[in-house]
């Protein structure tokens, strides 16, 4: 091989600095742009269909109801056209659909985990759309970011890098400074999603978990999390946890703090390789863990969801098959396709939940977000058979006392 320059090995620590100084300089600079109040992460507004659809009922109902005061009246607009604010907005659903609403005297709210080995399988964007799509079928919502890298705090108009202290993430619970996730909540611009959020410094708590296991008796580092949501278990419909693409100690306390799990799963051979190794160690570490303690843990539903479906992509046709082949009966028939769609509301930093419809093509917006809506429908009634259950039990003591 002549006449080719050598390469001189010339780029260190310092250059790598420089880099990534100027790359979380435009990160910055993107993510305040895209995310200012103003400009990106306002909450949505529904029209007379939209709202009538998401209460269930038709229009002529749905006037009915507003006319007799029942329902909150919303805004008249140009045309006459009228539009209920998102708080308006659930207000209305949780007023018709009372029925299917939680009994917090008989059931606490429902843990579900979204976790995969991998980045890049829709994870966070999954974690987002159902904590926005529960929360429009009436429900409250903690959503609680476990990734250091923070993007679940972005979706939620957050900025990770500059927004968030140390007390607003888990790791007060990781070091023991605290044993309630409670201080950790903050309200965000969604009406009925509250945010404990993630940022680079937890980080840390990859450290400081093992070093409290080495030191301190019968310290169980994989229940802090599950601990530290006792006191707000009650306060919330649904807690949904998003985790870091890898089987740390963060995913670990989030997976043990669950009631159901849900893996997004794209169609791709590796991604499906991936998830194998992810259950096997997953079960592989919490077994050991467990049977030291004479401990037990039990899950209501897991979930495989196939994510960023193409159609037109042959070989995915080929991995779907051994996806099911692999998980049976966990695999849904609900398939997230791979849309342009969601893309844009991606790179804004959103869901398909987030976008103007004014700004997309109805049709359009209609087909991205039939796939999550059908997702968020059958987790809600997987959440009511947990809420079920809970009640079951508690009449059960009751009866016995």
């Amino acid at each position: 091989m002549t006449n080719i320059p050598p390469l001189v090995p010339e780029i260190g620590f310092n250059e790598l600095k420089v880099v990534s100084a100027n790359a979380l300089d435009v990160i910055s600079q993107v993510r305040s742009a895209m995310l200012a109040p103003e400009a990106r992460k306002r909450p949505p507004t529904f029209n007379s269909a939209q709202l009538a659809e998401l209460c269930g009922i038709d229009k002529s109902r749905l006037h009915y109801l507003v006319k007799k005061g029942g329902l909150p009246g919303g805004t008249q607009g140009s045309g006459n056209r009228r539009a209920w604010t998102l708080a308006e907005t659930r207000q209305c659903v949780r007023t018709v659909k009372a029925d299917r609403l939680r009994d917090p005297t008989l059931s606490p709210g429902a843990t579900i985990t979204v976790a995969n080995f991998k980045g890049g399988v829709s994870k966070t964007t999954t974690a987002a759309a159902l904590a926005q799509g529960l929360s429009l079928r009436g429900h409250k919502v903690l959503a609680i970011d476990t990734d250091p890298q923070g993007s679940f705090t972005t979706l939620h108009g957050v900025l990770p890098d500059t927004e968030v202290s140390e007390e607003q993430t888990i790791l007060p619970l990781c070091s023991g400074d605290a044993t309630s996730i409670k201080s950790a909540i903050q309200k965000t611009y969604w009406d009925g999603i509250d945010l404990v959020a993630a940022a680079p410094l937890l980080f840390n708590a990859e450290f400081i978990l093992p070093s409290r296991q080495k030191t301190e008796k019968n310290f169980a580092f994989w229940r802090v999390l599950d601990e530290g949501l006792t006191e707000v278990r009650d306060e919330y419909d649904v807690i949904i946890i998003d985790t870091p693409p890898a089987l740390s100690y963060i995913t670990i306390n989030s997976l043990i703090a669950a009631d159901g799990v849900i893996m997004p799963l794209p169609p791709n051979a590796l991604d499906f390789a991936s998830s194998g190794q992810f259950w096997s160690l997953f079960t592989e570490v919490c077994n050991s863990l467990f049977e030291s303690r004479g401990d037990a843990k039990n899950f209501s539903f897991v979930d495989v969801v196939l994510s960023r479906v193409d159609r037109a992509d042959v070989v995915s046709t080929a991995v779907r098959e051994w996806i099911v082949s692999a998980y049976g009966s966990k695999v849904l028939s609900i398939e997230i396709p791979k849309t342009s769609v969601a893309a844009s509301a991606s790179a804004e930093f959103g869901t398909v939940y987030d976008l103007d419809s004014s700004t997309v093509q109805a049709k359009t917006l209609k087909r991205a977000r039939d796939a999550y809506d059908q997702l968020v429908d059958h987790v809600e009634m997987q959440i009511g058979g947990v809420w079920a259950h809970s009640a079951q039990v508690v009449r059960s003591m009751m009866a016995d006392a």
